[in-house]
């Protein structure tokens, strides 16, 4: 006889039968998207911190979060990241330069890289890291650029031991570029070089894309600059531990120095040929 009644409905799967499934589509460089909620149309352009980039006929470009929600020939589809392509020839450190052979580990130069606080330090080793390492260059923090004078009288450079220093909001009229120009004019000057980039914290020097951000929100005076940001992002911004979490998303979406922007490349290399010529 046939089983008028069908399959035994306690069974398991018995929930996904007969459901479409979605597949899994990698989001390749030019793939044509339409977003199903807003019948947004555009070729992928990018792939940056869990979001994708889609650039329309009219070369406009916006950011969606992978995942479902998206039509490939009209049809319901998942995007998801696609597999990184095996190497091929030299490979490349994320500063972008070639990776130096295999070699002994070298006693650090007596010049050093100065920046201003710890996550200014963890970035430009996660981009520099291996250069640095090849040329012996020892990256340390200040807590701030107010301690610079202090250091120099305790352990003064010289010809043999320079010092490079990255500063924050280095711009006309800020007490910063004040404190460099006092400081360069005094008896280290010499042996030193100070350069900077123009935001009020490193976190800005985070290209927006790489976060998944449009952009880095604008902090009224008198405000903490992190504790606003957090917020006016919709992030966690109770305390230190919210900040130290923040930041880990924020440098766990760089990759190479791609996901950084120009006016803090430039300065590195500057600083690391200056202590290392």
């Amino acid at each position: 006889m046939d089983d008028r009644y069908g399959t035994d409905v306690l069974a398991a799967g018995w929930r996904e039968a007969g459901r479409k499934v979605v597949p899994e589509v990698p989001a390749d460089p030019d793939l044509v998207v339409e977003v199903a909620a807003d019948g947004y149309c555009g070729a992928v352009v990018a792939v940056r911190g869990g979001n994708v980039e889609l650039e329309d006929r009219l070369g406009k470009v916006r950011l969606f979060p992978l995942g479902g929600g998206f039509l490939v020939d009209g049809e319901p589809v998942r995007l998801v990241a696609p597999k990184a392509a095996a190497p091929q020839g030299r490979l490349r450190t994320a500063s972008g330069s070639f990776v130096a052979p295999q070699q002994r580990a070298r006693v650090a130069r007596a010049s050093r890289i100065l920046v201003e606080g710890r996550h200014d330090a963890e970035l430009v080793e996660k981009v520099w890291g291996a250069d640095l390492r090849v040329e012996g260059v020892v990256v340390e923090y200040l807590q701030g650029i107010d301690l610079l004078d202090e250091l120099l009288s305790d352990e003064p450079p010289s010809a043999e031991r320079r010092y490079g220093v990255l500063v924050d909001h280095l711009v006309a009229g800020s007490k910063e570029t004040r404190i460099a120009q006092q400081i360069l004019r005094g008896p280290h000057g010499k042996h030193l070089k100070i350069v900077g980039h123009p935001h009020i914290d490193v976190w800005q020097c985070v290209r927006p894309e790489a976060v998944g951000i449009a952009a880095w929100p604008q902090v009224p005076r008198g405000i903490d600059w992190k504790t606003g940001v957090l917020r006016a992002l919709g992030w966690p911004a109770e305390d230190q531990a919210d900040v130290a979490n923040a930041w880990q998303r924020i440098l766990g979406s760089v990759r190479t120095y791609r996901d950084l922007d120009p006016a803090l490349l430039g300065r590195v290399e500057e600083l690391i040929d200056f202590v290392t010529t």
